[in-house]
């Protein structure tokens, strides 16, 4: 597995590597690193995953248009998540990620989606409907979320294999 974080520019499709991008929640840091578990799950398969969580994120930054960091960061965030052919989204009870429930709603359409949203995220039942209106397949726990994208992958490579 391959893991690009911000600032790393975004590698061209490739068709050998499969992409996802890890969204979901941060909380500007506040957030367990549920992404380095995740990532730790799937060593060894041959995805590349875009870790929006950034490793040298300053707090300061103000959250402007103007602010090039900001700026750069929003941009690779929505770079990522057109480009993935995959979008694992984790809602972490206990956070509210204004910023992933945008993306949710952004993405909801596009077929490359799956979401876990644990019990005692405060919007639960907000995204289940979404994700029941719109199709989008729901991990129940980590290990669900894991399962799900091993067999994406499988069904991903056997097609490959078939063209």
């Amino acid at each position: 597995m391959l893991v690009l974080q911000p600032p790393t520019p975004l590698p061209a499709p490739a068709p050998d590597h499969p992409s996802i991008f890890l969204a979901g929640s941060i909380e500007m840091g506040s957030a367990p690193p549920w992404q380095d578990r995740l990532i730790a799950d799937l060593a060894d398969t041959d995805l590349i995953a875009f870790n929006p969580r950034r490793d040298d994120w300053d707090p300061s930054w103000t959250q402007s248009i103007d602010t090039p960091q900001f700026r750069a960061q929003v941009e690779w965030e929505l770079a990522g998540l057109e480009h993935a052919e995959l979008v694992a989204m984790v809602l972490v009870p206990g956070t509210r990620s204004p910023i992933s429930l945008l993306e949710l709603g952004l993405h909801a359409t596009s077929g490359r989606l799956v979401v876990c949203c644990p019990e005692g995220f405060w919007r639960k039942g907000n995204v289940d409907i979404v994700c029941q209106r719109y199709g989008i397949p729901q991990a129940a726990s980590h290990e669900a979320l894991v399962a799900h994208i091993r067999q994406w992958l499988g069904r991903r490579l056997r097609g490959r294999d078939s063209t």
